[in-house]
């Protein structure tokens, strides 16, 4: 039970993330691009095929792709195995 909540938390704060990134990008003073990042980031923990776009679109980049797995590694640490 306590992990399907878990599940659920992470999916609307991922969907609420993508949404403030989307505002960001026409609003100056939010960092549209930091919230799409942590909001595509929390749903790829939630689906596979998010997961699996994340890592084919990343992969042709290195470093970001390293980063990215490394900020999953952290929020894994915090949040627990989904």
């Amino acid at each position: 039970m306590y992990k399907k909540i878990k599940k659920k938390l992470v999916l609307v704060a991922g969907i609420l993330f993508i949404i403030l990134g989307l505002v960001g990008l026409v609003l100056p003073f939010l960092q549209g691009f930091l919230f799409l990042a942590i909001g595509v980031i929390l749903l790829s923990l939630h689906s596979p095929k998010i997961r699996a776009w994340t890592d084919t679109h990343t992969v042709k980049y290195p470093k970001i792709h390293a980063t990215i797995q490394k900020v999953e590694k952290w929020i894994v640490g915090i949040v627990g195995e989904l």
